[in-house]
């Protein structure tokens, strides 16, 4: 008696303990309105996927936020030569044939200096900086447009370097952080995948003097994806803007879907652990993330233009997810035109909104944390 007993408790824990980590799921997966992962599914081993989220349906007119509202919310520079003189790289996986065609369009529709390969603005090329693209790829397109438009609409005066992978393999992936890092002063990655034992060995690929690398911290919540958890990188997590009525901005969240945690293989940089907020994070020497965070949320996501067919449609589209705030802090350090590595910042050069609501899986708090890192960037200087 007394057996079969025990055996029912333990059924009873592993059912419960099963329910709850189902219920933790379903609640990370759908954040409301409709919004959808734009490269669904777990990737496999050694392949990675992209961290935009959409709400799916295409629109012939914008809808989401405009560069304008954006700048508004963060009292970012509304100046069209800003980050004038550095180059923005963007690294993703296969190719988007209409980039060009959708930035400008992008741009003129929110007034926005054109950027274009005939004035010098805009490049495009394979992972080993060639003209014979991927192939195209629906889901990734849709992350290009998102990418290159927001990085230029934060720093419209940068030229915008779009470096296509072969495929969403770390492999094919790391080949063009490569070509980047040694063509652009700062580099986005909207993309990751599960960590794994041997990741530090590619840590060296987000090194390279003068050239500041953002990753997306990951849209699934808790735990760490790599390559945020590289200690090379700045780790980009997500929030919740809201607003009023009149369009003034309410107040600003940490987003359920998030990124974060703390890496399960990589130790924290010298500049992170010797933060006076990173104990807080409870995560024993091991590397936090992230480090900083902007919008992302796509229930506040942002107005993308893509005119290849994504689901069938074409058009504007509302995005979000922490591939929204990686490119915006790499336009934004561009604007600085600082280095905007982990030195600075978990230094005193930047103006942090302090992130103090919302729950990843890890409590947004006063400080760091492991919900939105030190917060969100605010400010049009330095």
């Amino acid at each position: 008696m007394k057996r079969l007993q025990y055996l029912f408790l333990i059924t009873v824990l592993l059912l419960s303990f099963s329910l709850g980590g189902t219920a933790k799921a379903a609640s990370l997966s759908d954040p409301g309105n409709g919004a959808r992962p734009v490269c669904p599914g777990p990737a496999a081993p050694g392949d990675t996927h992209c961290h935009a989220w959409v709400r799916p349906n295409a629109s012939s007119s914008p809808v989401g936020l405009t560069p304008a509202q954006m700048k508004a919310a963060y009292g970012f520079s509304t100046s069209n030569t800003a980050g004038a003189g550095m180059t923005i790289a963007i690294v993703d996986a296969y190719d988007l044939p209409t980039a060009e065609n959708d930035l400008n369009v992008f741009s003129a529709q929110f007034g926005l200096p054109a950027c274009t390969t005939a004035n010098g603005c805009f490049k495009k090329v394979n992972q080993t900086g060639g003209t014979k693209y991927p192939r195209y790829n629906a889901g990734w397109g849709l992350e290009i447009a998102l990418d290159i438009e927001w990085a230029h609409a934060i720093a419209p005066g940068a030229k915008i370097l779009l470096v296509e992978a072969s495929s969403n393999s770390f492999a094919n992936l790391l080949a063009a952080e490569d070509y980047a890092a040694a063509h652009a002063n700062y580099v986005s990655n909207s993309w990751g995948g599960s960590e794994f034992s041997g990741e530090a060995s590619y840590d060296p690929h987000f090194v390279h003097s003068g050239v500041a690398f953002f990753v997306s911290a990951g849209d699934a919540g808790l735990p760490a994806e790599y390559p945020s958890s590289s200690p090379n990188v700045i780790s980009v997590g997500g929030t919740l803007l809201t607003f009023d009525s009149n369009g003034n901005l309410v107040s600003e969240t940490g987003w359920s879907n998030g990124g974060g945690g703390c890496s399960q293989y990589e130790t924290a940089n010298s500049a992170q652990s010797g933060f006076s907020g990173y104990a807080q994070a409870n995560c024993g020497g091991k590397r936090a993330t992230p480090d900083v965070s902007l919008d992302a949320d796509p229930n506040s996501g942002a107005a993308v233009y893509d005119s290849s067919k994504y689901n069938g449609q074409s058009g504007w589209y509302q995005v979000g997810g922490t591939s929204l705030s990686s490119p915006m802090w790499a336009g934004r350090a561009a604007v600085s035109g600082a280095v905007v590595n982990a030195t600075y910042v978990y230094g005193n050069n930047i103006t942090f909104r302090d992130i103090t609501v919302g729950n990843n899986g890890a409590p947004c708090l006063v400080g760091f944390d492991l919900c939105s890192g030190r917060g969100s960037w605010t400010g049009s200087t330095p």
